[in-house]
């Protein structure tokens, strides 16, 4: 591994920074991230399409603005870019799948890509990810099988995987990815980048193919929590589109980012017994530390348990997998053979639930709200931590393991998604085998504010996520780049 100075613009931060004051232009920017491309893509699979014309027109435009001394945005000038189940004008949303309709989408930003471009950030291409979100990589279908940077031969995790890999990498600066039980903040944990999973109804999710119409979460991933607050600050707000995107005041998150705890109490869970069978050792030993560093900047910690933990945790499985067949049902009747072995695994296990037991689920996820609710008034909590997961990245061919398997329970992310609070994950350190591990932030409904102040005070005293993966050896021919 390698670690980055802080003069050198690895973050998102850094880089809107350096582009203010005119330490580098948007076009240097963009060059970077396309040559860390041309290197770590072929061995990573992170991108379904590069947009390399477009985003150097859309360098030289942001340059030229900034030069004529007009107004550029929160943004401006950084690559981002997205994951491949959520529409961008430069190409189709293939969502990994050929079930897919290319048309779907097509020349369209979805809302929260418009409004990150509206704050000057620059699409460098559609990242991959698993099928419809789902599934498992599948070397069999036409679509690159993501591989983590910190180790070629291991899972990604799913579902935003070039997401999280390609930011590792160093091929962006900030990404979108979605979350359902995890895909943000698992993929992110593995690959060493910080990944929050915002409130239910905080980003519009108009433009993005749903998985979990009642779980799905759009969000930002990044290097810090810093960067996802100036990403989340671009996104957020409702959309006369969504329905369910919630009408409540956005703002204020790079603000709440003092450096200090002082007056937060901080609830912790190790979440050690449900994966007690394969939990890493030193997921407890970082865990332990990253407290400890909580505890330095002023925050008041104490152990607590979460309520109602399992049955969330399987409330959220069934209704994932209930809200996701229902939107499927038809194709799956019709082009079974043509869904990825592992997203057929998935659906294809839905009429095992019946309607009785997804509305039980339903009615577990708000007893769990109430319980959580009063869990933070009696203990007069502000957040609760706990690891993102209970081990490092495993190989390619365990990924099912993790994903449906023995190792599932190591999954420490799908309790937030069924409350559908804000949760934030943060590199918290390396595993024996020098594979990342992720501190998991979670806090009340819309408390991003919050959530992102724990992450950054972290982040002042440690340089987990300045760690960088050491680039392959050869040097690939360059990847054909889109129009």
């Amino acid at each position: 591994m390698q670690v980055v100075g802080q003069d050198t613009p690895l973050t998102l931060s850094a880089a809107v920074a350096a582009v203010r004051d005119g330490v580098v232009t948007s076009a240097q920017l963009v060059e970077t991230a396309l040559a860390a491309a041309d290197v770590w893509d072929p061995v990573i699979g992170t991108y379904i399409a590069r947009f390399d014309n477009a985003a150097r027109a859309a360098a030289a435009d942001a340059d030229r603005a900034r030069a004529a001394g007009g107004p550029v945005g929160p943004l401006h000038g950084v690559p981002i870019a997205v994951k491949d189940i959520l529409a961008t004008r430069e190409g189709p949303t293939t969502a990994q799948s050929v079930v897919a309709d290319p048309a779907w989408g097509a020349g369209t930003d979805a809302v929260a890509i418009a409004r990150l471009r509206s704050a000057g950030a620059i699409v460098m291409g559609k990242t991959s990810t698993m099928e419809y979100a789902v599934g498992l990589p599948d070397a069999t279908k036409p679509f690159p099988v993501p591989r983590n940077p910190w180790d070629p031969g291991r899972y990604t995790g799913g579902s935003s995987s070039g997401s999280a890999s390609g930011l590792a990498a160093g091929l962006f600066l900030g990404a979108v990815g979605t979350d359902t039980g995890g895909s943000i903040r698992m993929p992110a944990a593995f690959c060493g980048v910080s990944g929050l999973k915002p409130t239910f109804g905080r980003v519009p999710k108009s433009g993005c193919l749903p998985l979990g119409f009642s779980l799905d979460h759009v969000g930002p991933m990044a290097r810090s929590a810093r960067d996802c607050a100036l990403m989340l600050a671009a996104m957020a707000g409702p959309d006369p589109s969504d329905r369910q995107a919630a009408d409540v005041a956005v703002g204020g998150y790079e603000a709440a980012l003092t450096g200090e705890l002082r007056g937060l109490r901080i609830g912790v869970d190790s979440l050690a017994a449900p994966a007690a069978h394969c939990l890493d050792p030193a997921v407890p030993v970082a865990l332990d530390a990253a407290v400890e560093a909580l505890r330095d900047r002023g925050a008041e910690v104490v152990p607590v348990a979460l309520p109602f933990y399992d049955e969330l945790c399987t409330a959220d499985i069934i209704i994932l997998i209930s809200e996701g067949a229902a939107f499927h049902m038809r194709d799956l009747r019709t082009r079974w053979q043509e869904y990825a072995a592992g997203t057929r695994m998935v659906l294809g296990s839905a009429p095992l639930y019946s309607g009785a037991d997804y509305v039980q689920a339903q009615r577990a996820r708000e007893l769990g709200r109430q319980a959580f609710a009063r869990l933070l008034a009696g203990e007069q909590l502000d957040l609760v931590v706990t690891p993102t997961l209970g081990v490092g990245a495993v190989p390619i061919d365990e990924a099912a393991d993790v994903a449906l398997g023995p190792k599932w329970p190591a999954m420490f992310t799908p309790y937030w998604n069924a409350l559908g609070l804000p949760a934030l994950t943060v590199p918290m350190g390396f595993t024996g085998e020098g594979l990342p591990m992720g501190l998991q932030i979670a806090g009340p409904a819309f408390r991003e504010d919050v959530v992102l102040r724990a992450g950054d005070a972290y982040q002042t005293v440690t340089d987990w996520h300045l760690r960088v993966p050491v680039p392959p050896t050869r040097t690939p021919s360059p990847a054909a780049a889109a129009a």
